[in-house]
């Protein structure tokens, strides 16, 4: 959320809790995510893939570092033709190493997907809690204060983040 639109929310529910109109309270959901055991399942199984995925990374990157050494000590007694060869094929390999980096961790690669798909259904339950805890309890707005949303003064009487978490807990069961 750019930072004049977060100014101006909190200026208008400031506004609104000062007339008696509205209700806020905040949340930190990364302690909550770090507190549920199925986010830190989803997390742990997402650190293993990442892990697996930087050794193939790693193993590809001194596969292309051990033949531009060679290449390199061999150049100079090497004929125009084996050193094109060779620099077309280093540069193939560098190829490969940043099409591999794209597919697993660029923008829409196997890492921002499977995040989705591990995530989803602990960000929907959070999310459900979230609107039943407002309706319950007659909260106009929770903020998270986790993420790129800075609160500079937060009354330790709204946090909802123990309630939250202790419902996530109990959520389903």
């Amino acid at each position: 959320m750019n930072a004049r639109y977060l100014t101006f929310f909190l200026i208008i529910a400031g506004l609104s809790v000062a007339r008696g109109q509205g209700k806020i309270g905040h949340i930190n959901s990364e302690a909550i995510m770090q507190a549920l055991p199925e986010a830190q399942d989803a997390q742990r199984s997402l650190d293993g893939l990442v892990a697996q995925w930087e050794a193939e990374l790693s193993k590809l990157e001194g596969d292309w570092k051990k033949k531009f050494d060679e290449y390199d000590k061999k150049k100079l007694i090497l004929t125009d033709q084996a050193r094109a060869d060779a620099e077309k094929e280093l540069r193939a390999m560098d190829q490969s190493i940043a099409d591999f980096r794209n597919k697993k961790f660029g923008p829409n690669g196997e890492l921002f997907q499977k995040q989705e798909e591990v995530m989803k259904p602990v960000q929907n339950k959070l999310f459900q809690v979230l609107q039943d805890l407002a309706k319950e309890e007659g909260y106009d707005y929770i903020l998270d204060r986790s993420g790129d949303i800075l609160l500079l003064y937060a009354n330790e009487e709204r946090d909802l983040t123990q309630t939250v978490l202790a419902r996530m807990q109990t959520f389903g069961k």
